[in-house]
Protein backbone atom coordinates (compact mmCIF):
# COMPACT_ATOMS: atom_id res chain seq x y z
CA UNK A 1 0.00 0.00 0.00
CA UNK A 2 1.32 3.45 -0.91
CA UNK A 3 1.95 5.71 2.08
CA UNK A 4 -0.23 8.81 2.38
CA UNK A 5 1.97 11.90 1.87
CA UNK A 6 2.35 14.30 4.78
CA UNK A 7 1.58 17.29 2.53
CA UNK A 8 -1.70 16.59 0.77
CA UNK A 9 -2.55 18.16 -2.58
CA UNK A 10 -5.21 20.85 -2.81
CA UNK A 11 -7.73 18.54 -4.50
CA UNK A 12 -7.36 16.06 -1.64
CA UNK A 13 -7.71 18.73 1.03
CA UNK A 14 -10.85 19.99 -0.72
CA UNK A 15 -12.48 16.59 -0.23
CA UNK A 16 -11.00 15.40 3.05
CA UNK A 17 -9.82 18.27 5.28
CA UNK A 18 -12.16 18.99 8.18
CA UNK A 19 -14.13 15.79 7.61
CA UNK A 20 -15.84 14.62 10.78
CA UNK A 21 -17.83 11.39 11.05
CA UNK A 22 -20.33 10.54 13.76
CA UNK A 23 -20.83 7.01 15.05
CA UNK A 24 -23.09 6.45 12.03
CA UNK A 25 -20.01 6.67 9.73
CA UNK A 26 -21.77 8.82 7.14
CA UNK A 27 -19.90 9.48 3.87
CA UNK A 28 -21.24 13.02 3.42
CA UNK A 29 -20.56 15.34 6.34
CA UNK A 30 -23.37 15.50 8.90
CA UNK A 31 -25.48 18.64 9.15
CA UNK A 32 -25.88 19.73 12.77
CA UNK A 33 -29.04 21.84 12.78
CA UNK A 34 -29.02 22.49 16.48
CA UNK A 35 -29.04 25.80 18.29
CA UNK A 36 -27.34 24.34 21.35
CA UNK A 37 -25.63 21.25 22.74
CA UNK A 38 -26.22 19.27 25.94
CA UNK A 39 -23.80 18.49 28.75
CA UNK A 40 -23.29 15.38 30.81
CA UNK A 41 -23.23 17.30 34.09
CA UNK A 42 -23.37 20.75 35.63
CA UNK A 43 -19.61 20.61 36.06
CA UNK A 44 -19.09 19.91 32.37
CA UNK A 45 -21.42 22.76 31.43
CA UNK A 46 -19.39 25.13 33.61
CA UNK A 47 -16.11 23.87 32.13
CA UNK A 48 -17.37 24.28 28.56
CA UNK A 49 -18.63 27.81 29.17
CA UNK A 50 -15.40 28.86 30.90
CA UNK A 51 -13.26 27.35 28.16
CA UNK A 52 -11.51 24.93 30.50
CA UNK A 53 -12.87 22.05 28.42
CA UNK A 54 -13.15 22.02 24.65
CA UNK A 55 -16.48 21.08 23.12
CA UNK A 56 -19.71 22.35 21.68
CA UNK A 57 -21.71 24.90 23.62
CA UNK A 58 -23.97 27.02 21.41
CA UNK A 59 -24.09 27.29 17.62
CA UNK A 60 -23.40 30.99 17.66
CA UNK A 61 -19.75 30.12 18.22
CA UNK A 62 -19.39 26.30 18.28
CA UNK A 63 -21.00 24.05 15.69
CA UNK A 64 -19.45 20.89 14.16
CA UNK A 65 -20.63 21.62 10.61
CA UNK A 66 -19.31 25.17 10.66
CA UNK A 67 -16.08 23.92 12.22
CA UNK A 68 -15.67 21.40 9.39
CA UNK A 69 -15.97 24.18 6.80
CA UNK A 70 -13.51 26.34 8.72
CA UNK A 71 -10.94 23.56 8.97
CA UNK A 72 -11.23 22.68 5.28
CA UNK A 73 -10.90 26.27 4.07
CA UNK A 74 -7.95 26.94 6.39
CA UNK A 75 -6.16 23.87 5.04
CA UNK A 76 -6.77 24.94 1.46
CA UNK A 77 -5.53 28.50 2.11
CA UNK A 78 -2.49 27.26 4.01
CA UNK A 79 -3.65 29.03 7.18
CA UNK A 80 -3.75 27.90 10.78
CA UNK A 81 -7.37 28.78 11.56
CA UNK A 82 -10.49 30.04 9.80
CA UNK A 83 -13.65 31.67 11.12
CA UNK A 84 -16.97 31.40 9.27
CA UNK A 85 -19.35 34.37 9.26
CA UNK A 86 -22.81 35.17 7.94
CA UNK A 87 -21.59 37.01 4.83
CA UNK A 88 -18.46 38.38 3.21
CA UNK A 89 -19.22 41.87 4.49
CA UNK A 90 -19.73 40.58 8.04
CA UNK A 91 -16.30 38.95 7.79
CA UNK A 92 -14.69 42.32 7.01
CA UNK A 93 -16.70 44.09 9.72
CA UNK A 94 -15.83 41.41 12.28
CA UNK A 95 -12.12 41.65 11.52
CA UNK A 96 -12.08 45.43 11.85
CA UNK A 97 -14.18 45.54 15.02
CA UNK A 98 -12.16 42.74 16.64
CA UNK A 99 -8.70 44.14 15.87
CA UNK A 100 -8.97 47.95 15.63
CA UNK A 101 -10.01 50.71 18.03
CA UNK A 102 -11.14 54.29 17.66
CA UNK A 103 -8.32 56.39 16.28
CA UNK A 104 -6.79 53.57 14.26
CA UNK A 105 -6.42 54.00 10.52
CA UNK A 106 -6.87 51.77 7.47
CA UNK A 107 -5.18 52.25 4.13
CA UNK A 108 -7.29 50.50 1.49
CA UNK A 109 -7.24 50.03 -2.22
CA UNK A 110 -9.55 52.36 -4.08
CA UNK A 111 -10.39 49.42 -6.35
CA UNK A 112 -12.58 47.37 -4.03
CA UNK A 113 -16.20 46.30 -4.00
CA UNK A 114 -18.51 49.30 -3.69
CA UNK A 115 -20.10 48.09 -0.46
CA UNK A 116 -16.65 47.70 1.10
CA UNK A 117 -15.95 51.36 0.31
CA UNK A 118 -19.25 52.31 1.92
CA UNK A 119 -18.45 50.25 5.00
CA UNK A 120 -15.07 51.91 5.43
CA UNK A 121 -16.16 55.48 4.67
CA UNK A 122 -19.70 55.66 6.08
CA UNK A 123 -19.91 53.05 8.84
CA UNK A 124 -16.48 52.61 10.40
CA UNK A 125 -15.94 56.36 10.39
CA UNK A 126 -18.74 56.63 12.97
CA UNK A 127 -16.52 54.68 15.35
CA UNK A 128 -13.46 56.85 14.80
CA UNK A 129 -11.72 54.51 12.36
CA UNK A 130 -10.32 56.52 9.45
CA UNK A 131 -9.79 55.02 5.99
CA UNK A 132 -7.58 56.40 3.23
CA UNK A 133 -8.12 55.05 -0.29
CA UNK A 134 -5.16 54.72 -2.65
CA UNK A 135 -4.27 53.46 -6.11
CA UNK A 136 -3.78 49.74 -5.57
CA UNK A 137 -0.91 49.31 -8.00
CA UNK A 138 1.10 52.33 -6.77
CA UNK A 139 3.30 51.17 -3.90
CA UNK A 140 4.50 54.74 -3.24
CA UNK A 141 0.90 55.83 -2.74
CA UNK A 142 0.41 53.15 -0.08
CA UNK A 143 3.54 54.27 1.75
CA UNK A 144 2.65 57.97 1.60
CA UNK A 145 -0.79 57.24 3.05
CA UNK A 146 0.56 55.40 6.09
CA UNK A 147 0.88 57.13 9.46
CA UNK A 148 1.80 56.10 12.97
CA UNK A 149 -1.88 55.14 13.45
CA UNK A 150 -2.12 52.81 10.44
CA UNK A 151 -3.04 49.33 11.63
CA UNK A 152 -4.41 47.67 8.49
CA UNK A 153 -3.78 47.55 4.74
CA UNK A 154 -6.78 46.16 2.86
CA UNK A 155 -7.18 45.18 -0.77
CA UNK A 156 -8.75 42.82 -3.29
CA UNK A 157 -6.49 41.31 -5.91
CA UNK A 158 -7.57 40.94 -8.64
CA UNK A 159 -9.79 43.91 -7.95
CA UNK A 160 -13.53 44.26 -8.48
CA UNK A 161 -14.46 45.01 -11.24
CA UNK A 162 -11.32 46.03 -13.20
CA UNK A 163 -9.10 43.06 -12.25
CA UNK A 164 -6.09 45.17 -11.20
CA UNK A 165 -3.39 43.03 -9.57
CA UNK A 166 -1.33 44.14 -6.57
CA UNK A 167 2.15 43.02 -5.52
CA UNK A 168 1.31 41.05 -2.39
CA UNK A 169 4.86 40.50 -1.17
CA UNK A 170 5.72 44.20 -1.47
CA UNK A 171 2.57 45.24 0.39
CA UNK A 172 3.14 42.63 3.10
CA UNK A 173 6.66 43.93 3.63
CA UNK A 174 5.38 47.52 3.78
CA UNK A 175 2.63 46.65 6.25
CA UNK A 176 4.97 44.80 8.57
CA UNK A 177 7.58 47.55 8.49
CA UNK A 178 4.90 49.85 9.92
CA UNK A 179 3.44 47.37 12.40
CA UNK A 180 0.26 46.89 10.39
CA UNK A 181 -1.53 43.78 9.14
CA UNK A 182 -2.11 43.04 5.45
CA UNK A 183 -5.64 41.83 4.71
CA UNK A 184 -6.40 40.39 1.27
CA UNK A 185 -9.83 39.65 -0.16
CA UNK A 186 -9.19 36.48 -2.20
CA UNK A 187 -12.72 36.19 -3.56
CA UNK A 188 -11.85 36.33 -7.28
CA UNK A 189 -9.07 33.73 -7.13
CA UNK A 190 -9.91 31.44 -4.20
CA UNK A 191 -7.09 29.28 -2.79
CA UNK A 192 -7.11 27.29 -6.03
CA UNK A 193 -5.53 30.15 -8.00
CA UNK A 194 -3.82 32.25 -5.29
CA UNK A 195 -2.79 31.84 -1.65
CA UNK A 196 -2.03 35.29 -0.23
CA UNK A 197 -0.69 33.95 3.08
CA UNK A 198 2.26 32.49 1.15
CA UNK A 199 3.18 36.04 0.07
CA UNK A 200 3.11 37.42 3.60
CA UNK A 201 -0.54 38.43 4.05
CA UNK A 202 -1.81 38.20 7.62
CA UNK A 203 -5.49 37.57 6.94
CA UNK A 204 -7.42 36.30 3.92
CA UNK A 205 -11.07 37.34 3.51
CA UNK A 206 -13.68 35.41 1.54
CA UNK A 207 -17.22 35.96 0.48
CA UNK A 208 -18.13 32.28 0.50
CA UNK A 209 -21.26 33.34 -1.36
CA UNK A 210 -19.23 33.48 -4.55
CA UNK A 211 -16.91 30.75 -5.87
CA UNK A 212 -16.67 28.76 -2.63
CA UNK A 213 -20.35 27.94 -3.00
CA UNK A 214 -20.28 28.13 -6.78
CA UNK A 215 -24.00 27.85 -7.43
CA UNK A 216 -25.47 31.01 -5.94
CA UNK A 217 -27.26 29.22 -3.11
CA UNK A 218 -26.16 30.68 0.23
CA UNK A 219 -24.64 33.70 1.91
CA UNK A 220 -21.48 33.33 3.94
CA UNK A 221 -18.06 34.77 4.67
CA UNK A 222 -14.78 33.64 6.15
CA UNK A 223 -11.49 34.86 7.60
CA UNK A 224 -8.28 32.82 7.50
CA UNK A 225 -5.14 33.62 9.49
CA UNK A 226 -3.08 32.63 12.50
CA UNK A 227 -4.54 30.63 15.35
CA UNK A 228 -3.51 33.35 17.79
CA UNK A 229 -5.39 36.09 15.95
CA UNK A 230 -8.50 34.01 15.41
CA UNK A 231 -8.64 32.55 18.92
CA UNK A 232 -7.71 35.67 20.85
CA UNK A 233 -9.57 38.33 18.84
CA UNK A 234 -12.12 36.87 16.42
CA UNK A 235 -13.68 34.07 18.47
CA UNK A 236 -14.53 36.37 21.41
CA UNK A 237 -16.03 38.91 19.01
CA UNK A 238 -18.06 36.25 17.21
CA UNK A 239 -19.28 34.86 20.53
CA UNK A 240 -20.45 38.26 21.74
CA UNK A 241 -21.60 39.97 18.54
CA UNK A 242 -22.94 36.94 16.69
CA UNK A 243 -22.33 37.49 12.92
CA UNK A 244 -22.40 33.71 12.71
CA UNK A 245 -22.40 31.33 9.74
CA UNK A 246 -25.48 29.14 9.53
CA UNK A 247 -24.75 25.40 9.89
CA UNK A 248 -26.83 24.70 6.80
CA UNK A 249 -24.85 27.24 4.77
CA UNK A 250 -21.60 25.77 6.08
CA UNK A 251 -22.71 22.34 4.88
CA UNK A 252 -23.45 23.76 1.43
CA UNK A 253 -20.01 25.42 1.34
CA UNK A 254 -18.35 22.15 2.36
CA UNK A 255 -19.92 20.54 -0.71
CA UNK A 256 -18.82 23.51 -2.85
CA UNK A 257 -15.20 23.22 -1.75
CA UNK A 258 -15.07 19.62 -2.96
CA UNK A 259 -15.43 20.75 -6.59
CA UNK A 260 -13.73 24.15 -6.30
CA UNK A 261 -10.53 23.22 -8.12
CA UNK A 262 -12.16 21.76 -11.21
CA UNK A 263 -14.64 24.64 -11.35
CA UNK A 264 -11.97 27.34 -11.09
CA UNK A 265 -9.95 25.68 -13.84
CA UNK A 266 -13.02 25.66 -16.13
CA UNK A 267 -14.00 29.24 -15.22
CA UNK A 268 -10.47 30.39 -16.06
CA UNK A 269 -10.30 28.57 -19.41
CA UNK A 270 -13.66 29.89 -20.57
CA UNK A 271 -13.00 33.44 -19.34
CA UNK A 272 -9.75 33.53 -21.29
CA UNK A 273 -11.62 32.56 -24.45
CA UNK A 274 -14.23 35.28 -23.84
CA UNK A 275 -11.61 37.93 -23.00
CA UNK A 276 -9.59 37.25 -26.14
CA UNK A 277 -12.73 37.41 -28.30
CA UNK A 278 -13.85 40.70 -26.74
CA UNK A 279 -10.36 42.13 -27.18
CA UNK A 280 -10.76 41.80 -30.96
CA UNK A 281 -14.28 43.24 -31.23
CA UNK A 282 -14.50 46.76 -32.75
CA UNK A 283 -17.32 47.86 -30.43
CA UNK A 284 -15.28 47.07 -27.32
CA UNK A 285 -13.04 49.91 -26.19
CA UNK A 286 -11.04 48.02 -23.58
CA UNK A 287 -10.99 44.61 -21.92
CA UNK A 288 -9.91 44.08 -18.30
CA UNK A 289 -8.59 40.56 -17.69
CA UNK A 290 -5.24 39.65 -16.12
CA UNK A 291 -4.83 36.76 -18.55
CA UNK A 292 -4.40 39.12 -21.50
CA UNK A 293 -0.83 40.08 -22.35
CA UNK A 294 -2.06 43.68 -22.69
CA UNK A 295 -3.10 43.78 -19.01
CA UNK A 296 -0.68 46.12 -17.16
CA UNK A 297 -0.02 43.55 -14.42
CA UNK A 298 0.00 40.45 -16.63
CA UNK A 299 3.51 39.39 -15.54
CA UNK A 300 2.69 39.91 -11.86
CA UNK A 301 -0.54 37.93 -12.20
CA UNK A 302 1.39 35.06 -13.76
CA UNK A 303 3.84 35.13 -10.85
CA UNK A 304 1.20 35.23 -8.07
CA UNK A 305 -1.62 33.20 -9.57
CA UNK A 306 -1.80 29.74 -11.11
CA UNK A 307 -4.50 30.96 -13.52
CA UNK A 308 -6.48 34.12 -14.17
CA UNK A 309 -10.03 33.49 -12.92
CA UNK A 310 -13.50 33.87 -14.31
CA UNK A 311 -14.14 37.63 -14.18
CA UNK A 312 -13.89 39.65 -17.41
CA UNK A 313 -14.84 43.34 -17.57
CA UNK A 314 -14.98 45.55 -20.65
CA UNK A 315 -15.86 49.06 -21.76
CA UNK A 316 -18.28 50.05 -24.49
CA UNK A 317 -19.29 53.53 -25.64
CA UNK A 318 -21.74 54.60 -22.93
CA UNK A 319 -24.58 53.53 -20.63
CA UNK A 320 -27.03 53.13 -23.49
CA UNK A 321 -24.71 50.73 -25.30
CA UNK A 322 -23.98 48.83 -22.10
CA UNK A 323 -27.64 48.46 -21.14
CA UNK A 324 -28.53 47.34 -24.66
CA UNK A 325 -25.99 44.51 -24.37
CA UNK A 326 -27.30 43.55 -20.94
CA UNK A 327 -30.87 43.42 -22.20
CA UNK A 328 -29.94 41.47 -25.34
CA UNK A 329 -27.98 38.72 -23.59
CA UNK A 330 -29.85 35.43 -23.23
CA UNK A 331 -27.36 33.08 -21.54
CA UNK A 332 -26.16 35.60 -18.93
CA UNK A 333 -28.23 36.23 -15.82
CA UNK A 334 -28.67 39.89 -14.88
CA UNK A 335 -27.66 39.94 -11.22
CA UNK A 336 -25.00 41.40 -8.96
CA UNK A 337 -23.54 38.09 -7.76
CA UNK A 338 -20.48 36.41 -9.27
CA UNK A 339 -18.74 33.05 -9.13
CA UNK A 340 -21.84 31.11 -10.13
CA UNK A 341 -22.02 28.07 -12.41
CA UNK A 342 -24.34 30.23 -14.53
CA UNK A 343 -22.77 33.18 -16.36
CA UNK A 344 -23.70 36.64 -15.07
CA UNK A 345 -23.62 40.16 -16.46
CA UNK A 346 -23.51 43.24 -14.22
CA UNK A 347 -23.49 46.98 -14.90
CA UNK A 348 -21.35 48.11 -11.92
CA UNK A 349 -22.01 51.86 -12.17
CA UNK A 350 -25.72 51.39 -11.43
CA UNK A 351 -25.58 48.29 -9.20
CA UNK A 352 -22.54 47.13 -7.19
CA UNK A 353 -20.97 50.60 -7.24
CA UNK A 354 -24.19 52.57 -7.65
CA UNK A 355 -24.27 53.93 -4.08
CA UNK A 356 -20.87 55.56 -4.48
CA UNK A 357 -20.59 59.17 -5.54
CA UNK A 358 -19.89 59.97 -9.18
CA UNK A 359 -16.48 61.26 -8.06
CA UNK A 360 -15.66 57.97 -6.33
CA UNK A 361 -16.71 55.96 -9.35
CA UNK A 362 -14.61 58.17 -11.61
CA UNK A 363 -11.56 57.73 -9.37
CA UNK A 364 -12.07 53.96 -9.60
CA UNK A 365 -12.53 54.09 -13.41
CA UNK A 366 -15.98 52.55 -13.07
CA UNK A 367 -17.60 54.28 -16.02
CA UNK A 368 -21.10 54.16 -17.46
CA UNK A 369 -19.96 51.95 -20.33
CA UNK A 370 -18.36 49.29 -18.09
CA UNK A 371 -19.77 45.76 -17.94
CA UNK A 372 -18.59 42.91 -15.73
CA UNK A 373 -18.99 39.31 -16.82
CA UNK A 374 -18.76 36.38 -14.43
CA UNK A 375 -18.07 33.60 -16.90
CA UNK A 376 -19.77 30.42 -15.79
CA UNK A 377 -19.55 26.75 -16.66
CA UNK A 378 -21.57 26.80 -19.88
CA UNK A 379 -19.91 25.91 -23.17
CA UNK A 380 -17.73 28.92 -24.09
CA UNK A 381 -18.79 28.78 -27.74
CA UNK A 382 -22.42 29.20 -26.71
CA UNK A 383 -21.44 32.17 -24.57
CA UNK A 384 -19.53 33.78 -27.46
CA UNK A 385 -22.51 33.39 -29.78
CA UNK A 386 -24.71 35.04 -27.16
CA UNK A 387 -22.28 37.94 -26.63
CA UNK A 388 -21.91 38.43 -30.38
CA UNK A 389 -25.65 38.75 -30.97
CA UNK A 390 -26.00 41.01 -27.94
CA UNK A 391 -23.32 43.45 -29.08
CA UNK A 392 -24.64 43.35 -32.65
Amino acid sequence: MTDIPEELALATLACRAGQYQTSELEQSEALFLSSSFCFESAAQAAARFSGDEEGNVYSRFTNPTVRGFEQRLAAMEGGERAIGTSSGMSAILSLVMATLVSGDEIVASRSVFGTTVNLFKNVLSKFGIVTTLVDMTNLDAWERAMTSRTRMLFLETPSNPLTDVADLQALADLAHQHGAQLVVDNCFCTPVLQRPLEFGADVVVHSATKYLDGQGRCLGGALVGSSALMEERLVPFLRSAGPTMSPFNAWVFLKGLETLQIRMERHSRSATVVARWLDEHPAVRRVYYPGLESHPQYALARAQQSDFGGIVSFDVADRAAAWRIVDNLRLFSITANLGDAKSIVTHPATTTHGRLSAEDRESMNVGEGLLRLSVGLEDPNDLLCDIEQAIG
